[in-house]
């Protein structure tokens, strides 16, 4: 057991990575391995949880159905405190702490009292879903640009972006937490000149053992989400990549 010295602190902000455990980094499990407190997310797999010692303390502060179990300001008061108590304090977040998952707030709060910290950096959902399927984000034929966008802003409703913008950059859209907002989404893209004919696929718990998939049009994704009856974490990839998987998976079938 590691012994807390009051002002002795430090904390890691790791990223956990999509859900499956062998996706961690190696830097990311002996951080773990070394903690006193883990702060975790929602959906962390306890595979992830396990690789830290026994004597540490876990404390839930994950999201779920829209509710946090915690308010982001009480997180980053606690991983102060916990860190001036003399503990090693690693804040396990899902995916990358720095992509849609408020690691910008906590890193600010531990600066600003003086605690020494660590970002460790995982495997965001865009990248485990796109391996999954075997989608290039990028691809120099097809798409060369890549851009990461929420659907679901902390009021609830789908953020103001630059709508256009993207339509008109014509790279590969990753829409995270779209799950519920998707089709003010799309109506948004096609409004702003994207057809409905481009190709999408909506993941729902990218890497896990629970993953699945809905391929469509941009047009018809909406309604055939919401028939599949999705729950989980939703990413949403858009544009002419995911034609590429399309393709791959009817020659796979015809070779079969």
């Amino acid at each position: 057991m590691s012994a807390c010295q009051p002002g002795k602190g430090r904390a890691s902000l790791v990223g956990a990575g999509p859900g499956a455990a062998d996706l961690l980094t190696l830097r990311a499990a002996k951080a773990l391995a070394s903690a006193d407190v883990v702060l975790f997310d929602a959906l962390i797999d306890p595979a992830v949880l396990d690789m830290a010692p026994e004597h540490a303390r876990r404390i839930d502060v994950g999201k779920r159905c829209g509710r946090h179990a915690m308010q982001q300001s009480a997180i980053n008061k606690l991983i102060v405190r916990e860190a001036l108590t003399g503990a090693h304090v690693v804040r396990l977040k899902g995916g990358d702490p720095f992509v849609f998952g408020r690691g910008g707030e906590e890193l600010d709060s531990l600066r600003a009292a003086g605690v020494p910290v660590e970002v460790i950096p995982g495997v965001t959902a865009a990248c485990a879903a796109a391996a999954s399927l075997q989608i290039p984000l990028t691809h120099r034929d097809v798409a060369r640009s890549v851009h990461f966008v929420t659907g679901h802003g902390s009021d609830g409703t789908v953020p103001a972006h630059d709508w256009a913008g993207l339509v008109g950059a014509g790279g590969t859209i990753a829409a995270y937490m779209a799950g519920r907002t998707l089709s003010v989404v799309v109506s948004r893209l096609m409004e702003a000149g994207m057809a409905g004919s481009t190709q999408a696929v909506a993941v729902e718990n990218a890497s896990r053992s629970g993953e699945r998939r809905v391929f469509g049009t941009l047009a018809a994704l909406p309604a055939l989400l919401a028939e599949a009856g999705y729950t989980g974490p939703t990413l949403v990839l858009i544009g002419a990549v995911v034609g590429l998987a399309v393709e791959a998976a009817v020659v796979e079938h015809l070779a079969a």
